[in-house]
């Protein structure tokens, strides 16, 4: 492509039966949304629900499958972009596959704008129990979650915990079987207070600090906290740095990831590596050698060793 623009894609996660087709065909209806540009829709599952491409608002609408994970490829999603002339992408994906799988396969001048999944609130609490990866994997990075048929007797908590386990800047919507549409309005106050003069971290409340501060970093800049973490010291860290940091696991086991922050210290040698410490530091966000990128930066203030926290890998629940 020559267009310095990035391809615009608009992708539609979840499992079979979930009502991905029929929002997606309500806003191929929509003339608000379909202005002349041409549109490539790319189905990965076959369900119930079928499109009818004679309602769309206009006939630059050209529908592609694919059917097989094999044949999700940067070459095939390029060729159907070239074959169509297409200005944007909808995709609509299956709802087995690991969304790295499509990320993987996606050309570098394509980008996600917006990320919707859907579920059928009456299967959704099953699909996480016996599929949980699958689950995390669509709700990680979605935009917009929802619910379909969605009942009175359904508790909203229970749903609400599920996707804020995932992510808490996801907005939320559950939709009633007649099409009613209510918003989330829970509350979510962190486990901690960032008004505090030192922001104490609990055991286990560092998953969830970890990731508020990732997605939210303007809140921590210049706070001073308090938590236990795993002091790693490497030679091809900079000069005066350490590594701090706990285990976390997001999902399931095999996605067990170390989440590292790093500390500047004036004198590392004091350190012990691989050991547990309390710590207090100062955070600040800014670029860093051994990030190679902006993120958070401690400033270490005191410290000393401390027993390990219980469990030692952090979770979200």
């Amino acid at each position: 492509m020559t267009n310095q623009e990035p391809f615009p894609v608009y992708l539609f996660t979840g499992f079979l039966e979930s009502g991905k087709t029929k929002f997606i065909q309500e806003t191929l209806e929509d003339r608000r949304f379909c202005k002349g540009e041409r549109t490539l829709l790319i189905v990965c599952e076959e369900g119930e629900e079928e499109y009818a491409p004679d309602q769309f608002a206009d006939k630059n609408v050209f529908v592609r499958s694919i059917e097989d994970k094999a044949d999700l490829t940067e070459d095939n999603l390029r060729a159907m972009v070239k074959e169509t002339r297409a200005d944007r992408a909808l995709i609509e994906y299956n709802g087995m596959w690991m969304l790295d799988d499509l990320y993987g396969a996606m050309p570098e001048d394509w980008a996600v704008y917006q990320e919707f999944m859907f579920a059928d609130a009456t299967t959704f609490l099953a699909y996480n129990a016996n599929m949980r990866q699958l689950v995390f994997d669509k709700l990680k990075s979605a935009e917009f979650v929802v619910f379909n048929r969605f009942t009175p007797d359904m508790d909203k908590m229970s749903y609400h915990k599920i996707v804020r386990g995932a992510s808490r800047r996801a907005d939320i919507a559950y939709e009633s079987p007649k099409g009613d549409v209510a918003y989330d309005d829970i509350q979510d106050p962190l486990p901690f207070d960032l008004n505090a003069p030192v922001t104490e971290i609990g055991d286990e409340d560092y998953a969830v600090w970890y990731r508020d501060m990732s997605e939210e970093p303007e809140k921590y800049e210049n706070k001073t906290v308090c938590f236990k973490g795993r002091a790693i010291r490497r030679d091809k860290l900079p000069k005066g740095c350490i590594v701090l940091g706990r285990h976390v696991m997001t999902c399931c086991e095999a996605d067990i990831q170390f989440a590292a922050l790093v500390c500047q210290i004036d004198d590392p040698e004091t350190i012990t590596d691989n050991t547990w410490m309390k710590v207090t530091a100062k955070i600040n966000f800014k670029w860093h050698k051994a990030y190679k990128r902006r993120g958070p930066v401690l400033t270490f203030l005191e410290g000393s060793p401390c027993e390990a926290p219980d469990p030692e890998v952090a979770t979200f629940y």
